[in-house]
């Protein structure tokens, strides 16, 4: 009972967060939070928000991150945006196809000068992805760890998210943006009414169980004692017989 109680109170969590989420993503852009603000961003309070940011791209910089999407297999681009004050931020300008992986093939794309972007503020993704371990010695880059990638493209004041551009925020040859899925499992009705099935099987068990170990048969049987007409009641039980005179 205590579980399928946990997992209502899990489900009524799991859709205000879901809510909180819908009115992030489709609020209007804000300016990005400020640098003295970064050390306090957390997931809870600030992922998904929709933000914007204007600098200049640092595409030498670039940084490719293994993916599939709706588009196929594939990689997303990330590249530091310079801003004015000398701090960057890491945007994921969106996903290319395997056969576009060189910048070469996607200079139309890549914007110069000022550009402003806006898109999702996502948290940082350490370590790697599932099973699989960022390589940067060797360019291999299976999850979104900002601090891992600053490190291997030698940049300074970097902010501990990075921002999933919007589809509108690319041109030309670039990479495909606004593929941002965000979706939250939510099974927790499901478990919460398994868990308390299993309850009240167990409890139904439980009172057959009792009943039968508190059920006790009454036989009488009829033995000489002293004279014919003498009888005895036996009484069962499972502590053993008890034979009582009458």
């Amino acid at each position: 009972m205590a579980l399928g109680v946990w997992q209502v109170e899990r489900r009524a969590w799991k859709l205000a967060l879901i809510e909180r989420v819908e009115q992030r993503i489709h609020a209007p852009a804000q300016p990005v939070p400020s640098l003295k603000s970064w050390p306090a961003i957390t997931a809870a309070n600030d992922e998904y928000k929709h933000v914007s940011v204007s600098g200049r791209f640092l595409h030498d910089r670039e940084t490719l991150v293994q993916a599939v999407t709706e588009e196929g297999p594939g990689y997303w681009v990330l590249t530091p945006l310079e801003r004015s004050d000398g701090t960057a931020i890491l945007i994921n300008r969106g996903f290319v196809p395997s056969e576009r992986r060189d910048a070469s093939t996607r200079r139309d794309g890549n914007p110069q000068g000022a550009v402003e972007i806006t898109g999702l503020l996502r948290m940082t993704e350490p370590k790697g992805g599932f099973l699989r371990n960022n390589v940067p010695e060797h360019n291999r880059w299976y999850s979104r760890d900002v601090v891992a990638i600053a490190a291997a493209r030698d940049l300074h004041g970097v902010a501990p998210f990075f921002i999933d551009a919007d589809a509108g925020s690319q041109s030309g040859s670039g990479p495909i943006g606004g593929l941002t899925v965000v979706r939250f499992p939510n099974n927790h009705l499901m478990y919460a009414l398994t868990w308390f099935a299993l309850a009240f099987k167990l409890a139904g068990r439980l009172l057959v169980t009792f009943r039968g170990g508190l059920f006790r048969r009454t036989r009488f049987v009829h033995e000489p004692a002293g004279g014919p007409d003498t009888s005895a009641r036996r009484t069962e039980s499972d502590a053993g017989t008890i034979v009582e005179p009458t």
